[in-house]
């Protein structure tokens, strides 16, 4: 069977130097805890809201594979939660028990590393497109402006212009992730 753990990127890579992730929660340790908090697939979203939506610092989904743990062994079991009931592991989690790593988006979706930066690779290379676009329609204006600089100085600002644009909508989508 396969659970699930949002961590830090920083913990999970200390995890992988120490041999051990001992992190519970966010802000919460293994000793603190007395467990490893865990999820179900369908869990784990609403666990990201709770308790990471507003997360300054990037994030994985760990993916373990209980029989990993068993083999390890390293005891979990699901425990009453509210109505519900959730997956704890009692016990430092083995990195070797953790079968996939996948960053999470700022929405809490998780997403592969390639899929990551074919989106931000994209996303670059459209603003640059379109400063481009606006430095060539800064040409066209200098030109029918007249002189023997204005298609120049007209590109630049055009240039200038779709750059700032690119920066301050970068920004703000970044705000939102």
């Amino acid at each position: 069977m396969q659970i699930f753990h949002i961590a830090t990127v920083s913990d999970w890579e200390a995890a992988q130097r120490s041999g051990g992730y001992t992190t519970s929660t966010r802000g919460r340790t293994l000793a603190e805890e007395g467990f490893l908090h865990a999820a179900r697939r369908e869990q784990v979203q609403g666990v990201f809201g709770r308790y990471y939506a507003d997360a300054a610092e990037p994030l994985v989904l760990l993916t373990v594979d209980t029989d990993r743990l068993d083999d390890l062994g390293v005891r979990w079991q699901e425990d009453p939660v509210g109505d519900d009931t959730y997956p704890h592991v009692y016990g430092a989690l083995p990195p070797a028990a953790v079968v996939a790593v996948r960053p999470m988006t700022r929405a809490g979706a998780a997403t592969s590393f390639t899929t990551l930066f074919l989106r931000e690779a994209l996303l670059r290379a459209g603003w640059l497109v379109a400063a481009m676009m606006l430095a060539a329609l800064g040409v066209v204006v200098g030109r029918s402006v007249g002189g023997e600089w204005s298609p120049f100085l007209g590109g630049l600002a055009g240039l200038a212009l779709g750059l700032g644009i690119a920066v301050l909508v970068s920004r703000a989508v970044a705000r939102r992730r």
